[in-house]
C-alpha cells in the first residue's frame, strides 16, 4: 500500500478514499456509492478490489475513481462534475496534496419506485 506522507504524518489510501466517500456523497443528485463491477482477475487478487472508491499514490501524485450511482431527474453530467469538483476540493483542503485526477464512474440510475406505482 503507497501512503502520502505530509508534515512527518502519513496519510493512507484508505483515510483519503473515506474522505472522497464523504465528498462524493454530498452532492446533490448522488443516490448513494456503488461497488465498482469486478472482473475475474479482481475475483483472484489480494485485497478488496470491488471498493466503491479507489486511491492511487504514486510519486506524490493521488489519483481517485469514484463509482456512484445517480437519483432520477438529475442530470448524469452535472452530477459527475460536482463530484469531481467536490471530492478534489474536500482532499486536497484535508490533506494539503494536490488531487491531479478524480474519475467518476456512473453505475447506475436510481428511480424513486412511489412515482411508478402511482402512475
Amino acid at each position: 500500500m503507497d501512503n502520502k506522507a505530509v508534515g512527518g504524518l502519513i496519510i493512507t489510501e484508505d483515510v483519503i478514499a473515506k474522505m472522497a466517500s464523504v465528498a462524493a456523497q454530498e452532492v446533490d443528485g448522488v443516490a448513494g456509492l456503488v461497488k465498482k463491477p469486478q472482473d475475474l482477475k479482481s475475483v483472484f487478487a489480494k485485497g478488496d478490489e470491488s471498493k466503491a472508491i479507489k486511491v492511487t499514490i504514486k510519486d506524490s501524485v493521488i489519483n481517485i475513481e469514484v463509482h456512484i450511482s445517480v437519483k432520477e431527474n438529475h442530470k448524469v453530467t452535472t452530477v459527475a462534475e460536482a463530484v469531481q469538483k467536490n471530492v478534489k476540493t474536500t482532499v486536497q483542503n484535508m490533506t494539503g496534496s494536490a488531487v491531479t485526477r478524480v474519475d467518476v464512474f456512473i453505475e447506475d440510475v436510481v428511480f424513486n419506485t412511489e412515482n411508478q406505482d402511482a402512475q
